[in-house]
Parts: structure tokens; sequence; C-alpha cells
């Protein structure tokens, strides 16, 4: 929920600024009426760039590895009992 405040606050004041930016002409008209599409291609790069250092510091779990090993041999011990033949190549 906090996040959520405070994108909704950033949104808020972002909006502000811009609209504030039309109505005194401080910057070129043209200009100020790209601003939204810049702040939505900064937004999307931030979201990669967010996706990114999470895939790169992506936790790792030994525990649940072992558990994961442990899982696949009681899979192969079946399936031999099954008769079906496994070849780990």
């Amino acid at each position: 929920m906090k996040h959520i405040v405070k994108i909704l606050t950033l949104l808020v004041a972002v909006s502000a600024l811009w609209i504030g930016l039309l109505q005194t002409s401080i910057l070129p008209h043209g200009h100020t009426w790209l601003l939204p599409i810049y702040l939505i291609v900064s937004l999307g790069c931030y979201g990669l760039l967010m996706v990114g250092i999470g895939l790169m510091t992506f936790p790792t779990c030994p525990t649940e590895g072992l558990l994961l090993q442990k899982d696949i041999d009681e899979a192969k011990e079946y399936l031999k009992q099954k008769g079906v033949d496994i070849n780990s190549n």
C-alpha cells in the first residue's frame, strides 16, 4: 500500500508540474507537450532497470535445491519401478 501511495504522489506532483509548465510557458509549448511521453519512456527504462537488477541479484536457495534434487531422485526411482528407462544424458 505504501508503494502505491508513493507512485500516486509522484504522479500528482509530475502532473502539477506539467500543468504549471503549460500555464506559465517557461518551456516552449512544443517541448511541454512532449513531457508526458518522456515520463512514460523514463518509467519504462526504470522498470527495465529494476527487472535487470532483480535478475542479477536473484537469491539462491540451497535448501530448496536439495529438496528439488530429492524429488527428482524419488521420481526417477518411481519411474524405474514402473519400467521406464531413464538416461541422465
